[in-house]
């Protein structure tokens, strides 16, 4: 069965549209691609509120964390940090996801913490399953 969405127009096969148990057709009227669109598009125009949101559920680690983290990964933070600086200066630019060609949310993965500006661009789900096959990178801790 397919339905057309409401946003963009277009008509998709039902898994393309979330469930929802009080539509006729049990799908609700908008794509997936469009409904995530709509509500990256709201936290960006929210992004104070949806800070203290996710801060108040506790999705913020708390500085001691942060600073556990940083103590037990001196590399990793040092790392991590360079390549920020080096994003902001413009010394370092994102690249599409090495696998899958994804734009969205990407991680810069390290092979090796001692060559910190050395990265390869992955996708968060990319990156996981990288190290879920691989583990940890050379110099870690």
């Amino acid at each position: 069965m397919e339905k057309k969405c409401f946003k963009c127009g277009e008509v998709k096969s039902l898994s393309f549209f979330y469930g929802h148990p009080a539509m006729p057709d049990g799908h609700v009227n908008k794509c997936k691609e469009c409904n995530k669109k709509d509500v990256k598009d709201n936290r960006k125009l929210k992004v104070n509120y949806y800070r203290a949101y996710d801060r108040d559920r506790g999705n913020r680690l708390p500085e001691s964390y942060q600073k556990e983290y940083r103590e037990k990964y001196p590399l990793k933070y040092k790392a991590h940090s360079m390549v920020n600086r080096a994003i902001k200066s413009g010394k370092l630019f994102k690249e599409p996801c090495v696998n899958c060609r994804s734009e969205e949310n990407l991680h810069a993965h390290h092979d090796d913490y001692l060559k910190p500006l050395n990265v390869r661009w992955l996708c968060a789900g990319c990156h996981k399953h990288w190290h879920e096959k691989h583990g940890e990178a050379l110099n870690a801790t």
